[in-house]
């Protein structure tokens, strides 16, 4: 066994143990801490609790026989003060408003200090991180979101410089500078902070409040639960995100983040509430998370049009591992707001369940020349009841000029400075069972299109009764039922064992695919 140490505060630690399983491990095991057993654990990514600061641990993995399986030692950090928020006056009855208590503990609180929120319940509207803080969620802590509009504050989408020439920008909805109220969580510009523990942040969101008329803009664009903003080197650890009013946690313009053992989770039927989106982003790992959901689990962008060509800042170097992704519409996706592209992103060793579609990525014309999506790979993957496992999208019909004919015509246009590019993706060791729709649908554009493909020891299955679908969401594509696998525009597909069972009809359809190499 590998164990790999993902994060650690002065009272806790997450490890992801990797015995070949997925998110969850192959077997359960049992976890000592110097000699004392600590507890049981059957997933990968997993967090120890109640641990002294500056203080040296040592790891030791056992089996159910009791064999010891792997170690890993290693020093927590120092820790300068604890401040309790119920010190302050924080109440924790779930009625007084604790914003100010809570925002008060974080401004006080010195580097490397702790501001600590124990069991209770806490409402709040927004409170803002502070640089070189820990906050501690308690088991039993969670907090209350506000859900009158009138009490968050509104971030103007784009603020003019002094100079006349400069922007700063606060608010964002879906790619674009938009007016949007304050994150419940907000970071704004901060670095070195560690956000974890066992406790719950809650949205509170409801059809009656935040999801009613979700595409209407009221005051402003809805809020996430957590906002982080041009920050660096932001962890966050062991937490339950839930009922929240869009996404839930979209680190903007930031770097170096950690998300790890997380449970993120939205009613099916609510709108728009991905899980992380990870908006021009790079060294992003998000590892050991449980999503279930109304939306894309994870979805990868970097700006719709303006901010893309503006900034041409790519989300890159991106690692999802050991996740588990329930009922979204793309377990992992890539876009569709991408004007500044995706590029070096690993995505293994997960598992997906009930979702629409695997791996999903898409584009159209329009997102610019600086919408390059490469290196993109998806490997050691599980899925089960997923309707179509794998997509690639060159003509997805988002935004109000998402149906014209420039964005749906499969006609061959001019490559400009408006054409996005799809060049590499890889899908190696995947299994896939009880599929729906289709084994993989790609389309890529006829004036660029899609670079190489490669499928490597990929099996794919159908359900016995299946449900009728579109395979991508675009103009002129038909709902289908166990269809195969389906390639147009692509320069080089590679298929190496690859196995499609209970197909209809040809397990393979090529159109304008120029170069197939087949093991």
């Amino acid at each position: 066994m590998e164990i790999q140490l993902i994060m650690r505060t002065a009272r806790s630690v997450t490890v992801a143990l990797d015995d070949g399983g997925t998110y969850e491990t192959a077997e359960p095991y049992r976890l000592l801490l110097n000699d004392e057993e600590r507890q049981e654990t059957d997933v990968a990514v997993t967090s120890l609790y109640d641990l002294e600061p500056d203080t040296a641990y040592t790891l030791v993995v056992t089996n159910q026989k009791k064999d010891i399986v792997g170690s890993l030692s290693f020093r927590t950090e120092e820790e300068s003060v604890t401040i309790n928020v119920k010190d302050l006056g924080a109440a924790g009855d779930g009625k007084t408003d604790d914003t100010g208590f809570l925002q008060a503990a974080i401004m006080a609180c010195p580097p490397a200090g702790r501001v600590l929120v124990p069991a209770g319940s806490y409402r709040i509207t927004s409170i803002f991180l502070k640089s070189g803080i820990r906050l501690e969620l308690a088991k039993g802590a969670e907090l209350l979101a506000e859900t009158d509009r009138n009490r968050f504050a509104k971030f103007p989408g784009r603020i003019t410089g002094t100079n006349g020439k400069e922007e700063y920008h606060l608010g964002t909805w879906e790619g674009e500078p938009q007016p949007m109220f304050a994150g419940v969580i907000c970071g704004i510009g901060v670095t070195d902070v560690k956000l974890y523990g066992e406790g719950a942040v809650n949205g509170c969101a409801s059809a009656e409040n935040w999801w009613h008329n979700p595409k209407v803009m009221v005051g402003a664009y809805r809020p996430r639960m957590l906002f982080l903003n041009h920050c660096e080197k932001i962890q966050v650890q062991g937490l339950t995100f839930h009922d929240s009013p869009a996404w839930v946690v979209h680190p903007f313009f930031s770097s170096d983040l950690v998300f790890a053992n997380l449970k993120i989770c939205n009613p099916k039927q609510s709108p728009n509430t991905d899980g992380i989106d990870p908006e021009s982003c790079r060294n992003v790992k998000i590892a050991g998370v449980h999503f279930s959901l109304g939306d894309d689990c994870i979805a990868v962008k970097s700006g719709k049009i303006y901010m893309g060509k503006k900034y041409k800042t790519p989300s890159e170097n991106v690692h999802i591992v050991h996740c588990l992704m329930e009922n979204g519409h793309g377990a992992v996706t890539v876009g569709s707001e991408i004007g500044a592209g995706v590029r070096n992103m690993l995505v293994e060793k997960c598992r997906f369940s009930h979702t629409d579609r695997g791996l999903r990525i898409k584009t159209r014309r329009g997102r610019g020349e600086d919408s390059v999506l490469d290196d993109i790979i998806f490997r050691d993957i599980e899925m089960d009841q997923v309707m179509t496992p794998f997509t690639a999208n060159a003509f997805y019909f988002c935004d109000p000029d998402g149906r014209t004919e420039y964005v749906q015509s499969r006609e061959t246009y001019p490559v400009d400075e408006r054409t996005p590019q799809m060049r590499h993706f890889v899908f190696e060791n995947i299994h896939a069972v009880n599929c729906h729709v289709a084994a993989a649908y790609f389309e890529g554009l006829p004036e660029k299109k899609i670079g190489q493909i490669t499928m490597r020891n990929c099996f794919i299955s159908f359900a016995k009764e299946t449900k009728t679908d579109v395979p991508i969401m675009s103009e002129g594509v038909e709902a289908c039922t166990k269809r195969g696998l389906y390639a147009k525009n692509v320069e080089t597909l590679v298929l190496d064992n690859v196995v499609i069972e209970g197909a209809e009809g040809e397990p393979v359809t090529l159109e304008n695919v120029n170069s197939v190499k087949r093991d």
